[in-house]
């Protein structure tokens, strides 16, 4: 942790999947605009990056106000847990993977999407590539089970 950012990550795969944990989940409009928005300006690129820094704004602003919490403030404890994911590929230079996410659905039952996540070694760090239309959801779909992806230690998978 450097200041308001999680950075410094290895360039190796290794690295690469921490920088992917770290950043996207960082860039949520959950944890409010003093995570989100230095971790979008500085850790995020591609041409949708300004889109998803606007629109994560915007869904923060909207979730606020349901949440009655000041300004600034964290929206609060987030009911969603990371159980898994899949390379897709890895280079020095480049690395995309899927993350597989899990949390609570109608009924008590367990919902799982899967994310992509692409990132680009620059300056010396692991940036995540902005997902196409800069929203997350456009990344994401329904995932039925872990079969085939690799599970996180003590995931709830």
């Amino acid at each position: 942790m450097g200041g308001e950012l999680a950075a410094g990550f290895s360039r190796t795969a290794r690295g690469a999947l921490l920088a992917a944990l770290h950043i996207a989940v960082r860039a949520n409009a959950q944890w409010g605009p003093r995570v989100f928005e230095p971790t979008i300006q500085r850790q995020v690129t591609g041409p949708d990056a300004a889109t998803l820094l606007a629109s994560t704004r915007t869904l923060y602003v909207g979730q606020r106000e349901r949440a009655r919490v000041a300004y600034g403030t964290a929206l609060g404890r987030a009911y969603s847990v990371l159980e898994g994911f899949r390379w897709l590929g890895y280079s020095p230079e480049v690395a995309s993977l899927d993350l597989v996410s899990a949390g609570p659905g109608d009924s008590d039952a367990t919902v799982r999407a899967v994310t992509r996540i692409q990132l680009q070694w620059r300056d010396g760090d692991w940036r995540v590539v902005a997902p196409p239309g800069g929203t997350w959801g456009g990344s994401a779909a329904s995932v039925d089970s872990l079969d085939g992806y690799l599970r996180f230690p003590d995931g709830s998978g």
